[in-house]
């Protein structure tokens, strides 16, 4: 992680897991995001969500390192991975969030599978999830956990390796990574 400025980056008050709302893509890569909050969401003991600006959302209660209390939204965009943006800024509109105060969990290519990484800004690595997010909220100052799922063997076009759905072991080791994830999520929650 780099981090050019000399002060600690804003406090985060949104994280969003990217994915696709159908049944049918709930074990795949691409929805490695949504996978990682129901897992954050698990431990903080969510038991309720609602429909607000497209996403479904939830709420928790987080200490910072100071111990300081704050409200932080769990969000699924409902929309498809190709317009989350426009849900997550209209969430971000109505509780008057800056993009810097947003955490975006993301499958990642370019990442070897199993990885996970947080990046604060940057580049959108042609991740259309990524560039609806920067389009809609005018700034690619969101930080980001990087959920590595590794690049399609051989040929295979990217769209069909995210999309396939994991069994036995892929589906075992994507389990692994999610829970790594969430870590990452709850670490970056308390800095």
């Amino acid at each position: 992680m780099s981090q050019t400025a000399k002060h600690d980056p804003p406090a985060i008050k949104i994280v969003c897991g990217l994915g696709n709302p159908d049944a049918d893509y709930a074990r795949t890569r691409h929805n490695a995001g949504f996978a990682t909050i129901d897992a954050v969401a698990a431990r903080r003991g969510v038991r309720y969500w609602k429909s607000e600006a497209g996403a479904q959302v939830a709420s928790i209660t987080v200490a910072d390192k100071d111990g300081e209390k704050r409200e932080v939204l769990l969000a699924k965009p409902m929309s498809y991975m190709n317009t989350s943006g426009g849900p997550l800024s209209k969430l971000a509109r109505a509780h008057h969030v800056r993009p810097e105060e947003i955490l975006v969990v993301h499958d990642e290519v370019d990442l070897a599978a199993g990885e996970v990484r947080l990046k604060l800004g940057g580049g959108l690595n042609a991740h259309n999830g990524l560039r609806s997010i920067a389009d809609k909220l005018g700034s690619r100052d969101f930080a980001r956990v990087q959920f590595g799922i590794g690049r399609p063997p051989g040929r295979m076009p990217v769209a069909d390796y995210v999309l396939r759905e994991l069994k036995g072991t892929f589906l075992e080791d994507f389990e692994l990574t999610v829970e790594r994830a969430a870590d990452l999520v709850e670490q970056t929650l308390q800095a």
